[in-house]
């Protein structure tokens, strides 16, 4: 039996609230398992990025985790990240947990070359020698596909193109052979063509090192190109998850079937695209029910009479809406007494 664990990463109830309290994240729980990447998609404000730097243990000074569990690892190599101390994410933080942006040029130093930041990491998380560590961050830069890696070794953030300089963060966050790397809109500010080459990247880096993907993106094409399963989130919570082929091809969720009717894949020939009317709610809003209602052309007085759970519709795939939710009640009902119950 293989001794690795069978999840890099587990997520359950989480429930992250910002300013004021307001609640900003609730109820979100999800398993990434050794070598999968899941995409995790949805409209700004949704709560993606939150949830992601709540796994990372980075939550603006007004945030907090209130409730829920974040482990990594699985069996002896369990973390509880949970309220962990410093001590605790200076061991897990790149070693374990890489991460990579959206805007690379404000997370690098701009007085110090590339080099010497990707070789300083190394020194001190790996406790290579000065030389051995400039031997591997040029072979790191050569492995992510930049030309001539021992002269970029020795630039400066501002020499070079937003393309390069992605590859070399994302050079840093595998450095240390993480099992965990988040990439939070990592491809958005990169033309088609450098956007292509960085999912192709983090494909073949998963390949190669056994990494485990958290990807996070408002664009469903680099899903359905990237990921094994998706998590759909709105208004702070999951909302619809699956394999990512199911769920593209099948969804379950109004709003993914809306998130659907304005995207381009799979119709690029399309000229007009549809529009999701209303707007999303507000961090913390208070909505007693399903927080896509106002929005949803299927909306019903049941949809915001209370909280609306998570059904299981079977074969890893979950949906958080009541039509959802009266369907499979309905289905598990039927298979247990071989009667029709009425709608």
């Amino acid at each position: 039996m293989s001794s690795q664990p069978e999840n890099t990463l587990r997520v359950n109830d989480l429930q992250v609230s910002v300013a004021d309290g307001l609640v900003a994240v609730q109820d979100v729980s999800f398993a990434i398992r050794r070598g999968e990447s899941v995409g995790l998609v949805g409209e700004s404000g949704s709560g993606k990025t939150l949830t992601c730097r709540a796994v990372l243990g980075l939550l603006p000074a007004t945030g907090r985790v209130d409730a829920g569990r974040i482990v990594l690892g699985d069996g002896a190599d369990e973390v509880e990240l949970t309220g962990a101390r410093r001590s605790t994410w200076d061991r897990v933080r790149a070693a374990r947990v890489g991460a990579v942006f959206q805007d690379p040029a404000s997370y690098l130093n701009p007085s110090l070359t590339v080099g010497h930041q990707l070789a300083e990491q190394l020194r001190i998380k790996t406790g290579l020698s000065r030389r051995a560590a400039h031997e591997r961050s040029v072979e790191l830069f050569a492995e992510v596909g930049l030309h001539d890696p021992a002269g970029v070794f020795h630039q400066y953030p501002h020499q070079l193109s937003g393309g390069m300089l992605q590859r070399v963060l994302i050079a840093i966050a595998v450095s240390c052979e993480p099992e965990l790397l988040i990439a939070d809109e990592a491809t958005t500010a990169l033309d088609v063509v450098i956007q292509a080459e960085i999912l192709a990247l983090l494909r073949r880096l998963r390949e190669t090192h056994g990494l485990s993907l958290l990807l996070v993106t408002h664009d469903l094409a680099v899903v359905a190109e990237s990921c094994d399963r998706i998590l759909v989130m709105y208004g702070g919570q999951v909302v619809e998850s699956g394999p990512t082929e199911e769920v593209l091809r099948n969804p379950q969720h109004p709003y993914t079937r809306a998130l659907m009717g304005v995207a381009t894949i799979g119709s690029w020939h399309r000229r007009r695209l549809d529009v999701i009317p209303g707007q999303p709610p507000a961090a913390g809003e208070d909505m007693p029910g399903c927080r896509f209602a106002p929005r949803c052309a299927q909306a019903s007085a049941s949809c915001t009479a209370g909280p609306v759970p998570v059904a299981d519709l079977g074969a890893g795939r979950t949906s958080r809406c009541v039509l959802t939710t009266a369907t499979t009640a309905t289905t598990a009902t039927t298979a247990t007494t071989g009667q029709k119950v009425p709608a």
